[in-house]
């Protein structure tokens, strides 16, 4: 079989290639992925090449596939999984594997294994583990958007709550408690909101802050108050950079008890500090936001950490039952995080998106692994005469500007093929 994919062989070493799959073992299987989103931890990989925990000491010689948050359909079951797995399932794959101790990954470790190419072989220990979902939804590219928001999932799920002479943790946000989301308006934080308002522990007031008043916009237009209501939470959006004395205005929004839940999603020392002023007590803040600073800091008031409990957890990735539940949450329709996705394209807009991702603004970048195209922002859909990015651009104004399953099946149908 041959593939089409784009290999990782050093620093800043990518390249799109065509080149020729192995047959597959008894306990494999073959793979064609449709789709994979594009995500900052496979920059940090490109630029870092052997130096990255998860790339192959040896991957100048034995190139790896990019990518893993990608969706695809199963081609060819090996003998070993035939009983669980079919040609024709969709799929998706949580790639933190943790496979006998090792760090390997898809999308980071493997010569075969990504979701930047066209046809994969997918290896034993992903069955293994129980990391090969099947995805029963529609639409693509909501598989493609499960690995980043099994991460928001893994948050919520993280964060813990305490009672007095007990030192058990209750696990999970406040049921009908006070949760901020700070700098909240990225594609992140809007995975974040639509949870908040979706899941089944909702709190009864949200929080969203951020700086940019075209995000805040954005956030409200799409996860709209009226929305929140009718699940019975209040959503509130603050633009913090016009008021004064903006922890104040945040206290008074919960009548001067502060927040069970503190989300902070960009890691802004004065961010997370003012995160810490607004717990509750026995609040907690979770930093979900991943610095590249290995001596990145912040003050946190130790005072109320001895005598209001408050605490601190921070996440990374998402496990497997984070992933299922977003699935299952997407296919059923309960949550819709399009709205993370700002820019698609085809396998050969990989390269230099990856590689200029910190440079490129908005959110989620998707690419359909089997077509031609340039990347494109979907706000700027339709402003030259070609007339596919015509009827898309139509297409996605009927949907609030968000890259939906009718828009997916129309560019599949009808892009250049690569």
């Amino acid at each position: 079989m041959l593939t089409k994919a784009v290999r990782l062989y050093g620093k800043n070493d990518l390249r799109l290639e065509e080149f020729e799959l192995p047959a597959i073992k008894d306990d494999q299987i073959l793979a064609h992925i449709v789709s994979d989103s594009i995500c900052m931890s496979s920059y940090k990989a490109s630029i870092q090449g052997r130096d990255h925990k998860r790339v192959p000491d040896n991957v100048s010689d034995n190139p790896i596939i990019i990518g893993h948050e990608f969706c695809g359909e199963i081609i060819e079951v090996g003998a070993k999984w035939t009983d669980k797995f079919k040609p024709g399932n969709k799929f998706a794959i949580q790639p933190a594997l943790n496979y006998k101790g090792s760090l390997a990954a898809p999308g980071y470790s493997y010569p075969y294994t990504g979701g930047s190419a066209t046809y994969i072989i997918i290896p034993n220990e992903v069955m293994e583990l129980g990391c090969l979902l099947e995805y029963k939804g529609d639409s693509y590219f909501y598989g493609s958007l499960s690995e980043p928001m099994s991460c928001i999932v893994g948050a919520y799920h993280a964060n813990y709550h305490t009672e007095n002479g007990s030192y058990v943790h209750n696990m999970g946000i406040v049921p009908q408690g006070n949760m901020a989301i700070l700098a909240g308006a990225g594609p992140m934080g809007l995975g974040a909101i639509d949870y908040a308002i979706h899941c089944d522990r909702k709190p009864k007031l949200v929080v969203v802050t951020d700086i940019d008043q075209a995000r805040l916009d954005r956030a409200a237009s799409i996860y709209t108050v009226k929305e929140a209501a009718n699940n019975g939470v209040v959503l509130k959006y603050v633009n913090t950079q016009n008021i004064d004395n903006a922890t104040a205005y945040l206290m008074k929004l919960t009548d001067g008890v502060g927040y069970d839940d503190v989300f902070v999603y960009a890691p802004v020392r004065p961010v997370i500090e003012q995160g810490d002023a607004i717990l509750a007590k026995d609040g907690c803040l979770n930093f979900f936001a991943g610095p590249t600073n290995p001596n990145f800091t912040a003050e946190f008031n130790f005072y109320n950490v001895h005598y209001a409990s408050t605490h601190v957890a921070g996440t990374s990735g998402g496990n497997t039952d984070d992933m299922v539940e977003s699935l299952q949450m997407m296919e059923t329709g309960k949550i819709n995080p399009s709205a993370m996705i700002t820019h698609v394209g085809g396998l050969n807009s990989v390269v230099d998106t990856t590689i200029s991702l910190p440079q490129i603004p908005g959110g989620k970048k998707l690419v359909y692994t089997n077509i031609d195209m340039e990347l494109t922002a979907i706000d700027e859909l339709g402003q030259g005469k070609d007339p596919l990015s015509q009827k898309l651009a139509e297409i996605v104004s009927r949907h609030n500007g968000l890259w939906c399953s009718e828009a997916e099946k129309y560019l599949l149908a009808n892009a250049k093929k690569i």
